[in-house]
C-alpha cells in the first residue's frame, strides 16, 4: 500500500474494507489523490492529509490534476476535514450535478 493511502486510511479510521466516501460526490472512493501533485520524483513533504482527498474513479478522472480544478479541489477537501473534525459525515454533493 502506498504511504499516502496509508495515511489517509489512518487519519479517517477507514479500513480496508470500510466504505470511503468521495469527497465530492460521496460515492465510493478509491483513490487516494494528491490535491496538490507531488511531481515526478515527488517529496514526501505533500503526503500530508491536508494535500490528501479520496475521489471516487470517475471524479479523479475529471477534477484530478488539473489546474482549472485545484481551488475547488482544495475548498471541498478543507469543508471535508471540517465536517468531519466537527463529527458530521454523509455525502458531499452540493449542487446535484458536478459535472
Amino acid at each position: 500500500m502506498k504511504k499516502h493511502t496509508l495515511i489517509y486510511l489512518r487519519h479517517f479510521h477507514y479500513s480496508l474494507d470500510e466504505f470511503m466516501p468521495c469527497e465530492v460526490c460521496g460515492n465510493r472512493a478509491v483513490d487516494v489523490h494528491h490535491i496538490e501533485a507531488r511531481g515526478m520524483g515527488g517529496t514526501s513533504a505533500k503526503d500530508e492529509i491536508d494535500n490528501l482527498m479520496g475521489l471516487c474513479r470517475e471524479c479523479h478522472i475529471h477534477f484530478g490534476d488539473k489546474k482549472q480544478y485545484l481551488d475547488y479541489l482544495k475548498e471541498t477537501h478543507k469543508k471535508f476535514l471540517n465536517d468531519y473534525r466537527q463529527g458530521i459525515s454523509g455525502n458531499r454533493i452540493e449542487n446535484g450535478d458536478i459535472f
